[in-house]
């Protein structure tokens, strides 16, 4: 086993420090009894209490949440459409500019994104609400789903397809029985993905929102530019327990199911 130098050491210190050590200190000051962010008064719970007490973090939590689980569910859905398309229609006309629309917000800065929608949603006369955050937030993420299940299926066995219609399963089952199966991880892996962008999204939010849909990151900006409230620090430090408490439940998840197919004969 090759030995890290003392150089890669402090270089891989210093780059888990930057990423971590911010993170590490939002968490304590949340736990701060002092109003002042910056002024430790001791340890205490009571922006937690307050959280619970504060109605317009709760609403605009559940409104991200509500539209994270809509945008994520329509992005993974059409993603892994758009992802059959490209890998099993071939050569079909119109797959380049097919190709270049599904892939368009890879690259499109999310200012263009989000100002493009609001054009388009202000010229059908759509009202702006949580409908259109959920149809901006679908076109942003359903990119990263396509890229996410068409890597999946560039590596499918297509002989195991071949092998289920060659003993009479229809086209239709021959999916839902054979290749859903297979390129299901990649799929699980485009929604999360697609549901922590749509979570974590302000830029275009802030364009398409409306009235009675403030999600949590447009109330979170909104707040900080007044001054940072102990109680973000709390709603902050509950959503990275959240998602630590996820990673460790699907790491274990996946050792479970290595040790299973290991124990195997």
């Amino acid at each position: 086993m090759r030995r890290l130098s003392g150089f890669n050491l402090v270089s891989l210190a210093l780059g888990l420090a930057f990423l971590y050590v911010p993170i590490l200190i939002l968490v304590v000051y949340s736990f701060n009894a002092s109003r002042l962010v910056t002024v430790w008064g001791g340890f205490s719970t009571r922006w937690y209490v307050a959280l619970m007490e504060d109605r317009a973090l709760q609403e605009a939590a559940l409104t991200s949440l509500g539209i994270a689980l809509a945008s994520a569910t329509l992005a993974t859905v059409l993603g892994t459409l758009a992802a059959l398309a490209l890998t099993r229609l071939g050569r079909f006309r119109g797959r380049l500019p097919f190709a270049a629309m599904i892939y368009a917000p890879l690259v499109m800065p999310e200012v263009i994104t989000g100002l493009s929608l609001l054009l388009l949603f202000v010229a059908v006369g759509f009202e702006r609400g949580a409908a259109t955050v959920t149809i901006a937030h679908t076109t942003l993420t359903m990119c990263f789903v396509a890229v996410v299940v068409q890597s999946r299926l560039a590596g499918f066995d297509r002989s195991l397809e071949e092998a289920a219609q060659d003993l009479g399963c229809p086209p239709l089952a021959t999916f839902l029985t054979v290749t859903l199966p297979v390129i299901a991880p990649g799929i699980a892996a485009g929604f999360l993905l697609a549901f922590s962008l749509s979570l974590d999204d302000l830029v275009i939010a802030s364009f398409t929102t409306g009235p009675g849909a403030t999600t949590l990151p447009i109330r979170i900006y909104s707040e900080v530019r007044l001054g940072v409230k102990p109680e973000i620090n709390a709603v902050c430090t509950i959503f990275i327990a959240v998602t630590a408490l996820v990673v460790i439940l699907a790491s274990l998840a996946t050792r479970r199911a290595e040790r299973r197919e290991a124990a195997a004969p």
